[in-house]
């Protein structure tokens, strides 16, 4: 998931990339916030493999539409709408597993040239969280990194390794060829007709059973089979996500068929 820092491959939420410099950022620090704005409006979010056991517990799973799919936590179903968090990006419940990739943010580490493989560690300068203030937490002393600097690293290399894992974990699943196009439809009391929601992909059980005993066991020794059914069983979730978006006055209108993914 590293991305170069240049202005036509910004991944979700970063409207800039800086590489973090013990120069130019001598002074600079990170403070916490209970906020996050750019979630606002944002309704599905990356997720690694690694965190299905937990997001499946809060929050449908899906993979996204296309050849390269990636899983994703949907945070609302329809377009510019997030269940999870207010308008100003507070989080609305304390207890909400959050992903890693909404975690990190507002650093990643990025290839500052594209035809390098080397990782930097990067910000956005948007962010209201770093900068020069008064408070916060340094991000160097002397010139030198940080505790805090230095645990921020390992945890976007931690990142880093989960995204490689849940991309094999993806092509593992292409090979298997128990992907299909996902459709929920959600039938409201009182709609007229039911809500109906694309353009994401799911694992379809019917291959899933069909599967031949040695691809089966490949699956469960790997590790595989326990994350599919975390995603299947995280399905259920869409009617409570609906139900949420209704809860806040952000049902979809009853002529729109709304994507999920």
């Amino acid at each position: 998931m590293a991305t170069a820092p240049t202005q036509q491959s910004l991944p979700l939420f970063y409207n800039d990339l800086v590489p973090l410099s013990s120069q130019e950022h001598a002074d600079f620090r990170a403070r916490r916030t209970d906020r996050a704005p750019f979630l606002v409006g944002q309704h599905a979010v990356p997720l690694t493999v690694e965190e299905f056991p937990l997001a499946q517990r809060h929050m449908p799973i899906v993979f996204s539409a296309g050849d390269n799919p990636v899983p994703l936590a949907l945070m609302g179903l329809n377009e510019g709408v997030n269940v999870f968090v207010d308008d100003e990006g507070k989080v609305r419940e304390p207890h909400l597993y959050m992903p890693a990739y909404v975690r990190r943010y507002p650093f990643m580490l990025a290839r500052l040239r594209p035809d390098s493989e080397e990782l930097s560690l990067c910000f956005d300068p948007s962010s209201e969280t770093i900068g020069a203030f008064e408070d916060g937490e340094k991000l160097f002393e002397d010139g030198q990194p940080t505790e805090t600097t230095k645990s921020v690293l390992t945890f976007n290399e931690q990142f880093e390794q989960a995204g490689q894992r849940s991309g094999q974990f993806m092509r593992e699943l292409k090979e298997l060829g128990v992907l299909m196009d996902g459709e929920v439809s959600i039938q409201p009391e009182g709609a007229a007709q039911p809500f109906t929601y694309r353009g994401f992909q799911m694992v379809d059980e019917n291959k899933l059973k069909d599967l031949r005993g040695d691809q089966l066991r490949k699956i469960a020794q790997n590790g595989m089979l326990p994350l599919i059914h975390a995603h299947l069983f995280s399905l259920s979730l869409m009617r409570d996500i609906f139900a949420r978006q209704v809860a806040i006055g952000k049902a979809p209108q009853p002529t729109m068929q709304q994507p999920a993914g």
